[in-house]
């Protein structure tokens, strides 16, 4: 029991010493304080070993070793990848996601049928234009002519999409 308050005594004593001298070593209060609580807790386990009066250089050592031991560990880790303006995907607002499905829901409704299900299977499904063609039982050059009926139309019928995605202007 005498241990345990003569280190709490010394804890009370030398912790904002330590602290400042730990704020040092890692640029801010709050590493410093982690690394203070870590260093003591290491001392706390030996504590009956410790010469009191060498304990603060004791735990000092600690300090600058285990400080030491993460600079260490943060230099063999990977650098974060950066990701520049030009990688980021472009943050859009839900709510103009959510307009520009209303807005091409209505569009592909004024659609015919046909043109309906060509741009859903080459654009939606990615599919090829022999694909399109097998699955709708018509030829590849109707697939043809009604994606380009049906892009016309809808840049027609929904200018401002067009626009968003940056297709201005369909070239048959």
């Amino acid at each position: 029991m005498a241990q345990r308050d003569e280190f709490d005594t010394f804890v009370r004593e030398r912790w904002p010493s330590l602290v400042r001298s730990a704020i040092l070593l890692t640029g801010d209060r709050d590493s410093a304080e982690d690394l203070v609580q870590e260093a003591l807790g290491r001392a706390a386990q030996h504590w009956s070993r410790v010469d009191l009066p060498r304990a603060d250089a004791y735990v000092r050592r600690i300090l600058y070793t285990r400080s030491i031991d993460a600079w260490r560990w943060r230099r063999r880790q990977p650098d974060p990848v950066e990701v520049t303006e030009r990688d980021a995907a472009p943050v859009r607002d839900a709510s103009g996601r959510s307009d520009d499905r209303l807005t091409l829901g209505v569009a592909l409704a004024r659609l015919t049928p046909r043109q309906r299900a060509v741009l859903v299977l080459r654009f939606y499904e990615d599919r090829t234009e022999v694909e399109t063609a097998v699955l709708l039982g018509c030829s590849v050059s109707t697939v043809k002519s009604q994606a380009r009926h049906a892009l016309g139309r809808l840049q027609v019928l929904a200018p401002d999409l067009a626009a968003t995605y940056g297709h201005e202007e369909v070239r048959p």
